[in-house]
């Protein structure tokens, strides 16, 4: 089995020697068992840092690189008209502490996150369209994670379930 004990962050595909293609749900762990996309054991020993995003690099024991992707997995991409109608509903969703991607291609800006009927029905009214398909979920990073890129976030680790339990908004 091959160890993987360090974080590289964002390497060029052509640095690898292999790759590890995860769902978001297994990019948040420091230590997991895997199989790479050539079929190798691979065991991750990190330190528990910000979640593993496409592209970054893990080093192994020997020096050998593997290459973290996104796999696809269900997601539902909402898109709105850029400017306000974006802002309004990137802030409408994030405020209910979920982990969203947002990005950019051909056909516009989009808020993308995992299914769930109450955001979906939110952006809906927020005047967005919805696609359900499959694509690498890649959530934007919290501002909180920036550790000096070393990834050695002492004791504060956030996910999204921490959250819940944590916001409890007088109104």
């Amino acid at each position: 089995m091959l160890k993987l004990t360090e974080r590289l962050g964002p390497i060029a595909a052509d640095r690898a020697t292999d790759t590890l293609t995860l769902p978001y749900e297994r990019r948040v762990l420091g230590r997991l068992k895997a199989e790479s996309d050539s079929g190798r054991e691979l065991g991750l020993f990190l330190d528990r840092g910000p979640v593993l995003r496409d592209g970054e690099g893990l080093r192994g024991e020997g020096g050998e690189i593997v290459r973290v992707r996104a796999a696809d997995e269900p997601v539902v991409t909402a898109r709105v008209a850029a400017g306000l109608p974006l802002a309004r509903l990137a802030y409408h969703l994030g405020n209910r502490h979920v982990q969203l991607a947002l990005g950019e291609d051909e056909r516009g800006g989009f808020v993308r996150f995992p299914p769930d009927h109450v955001l979906e029905e939110l952006a809906e009214r927020l005047g967005a369209s919805l696609e359900h398909h499959r694509a690498p979920f890649d959530p934007e990073p919290g501002a909180y994670q920036q550790s000096g890129g070393h990834g050695h976030s002492h004791g504060h680790h956030h996910h999204d379930h921490d959250h819940e339990h944590q916001h409890h908004h007088a109104h």
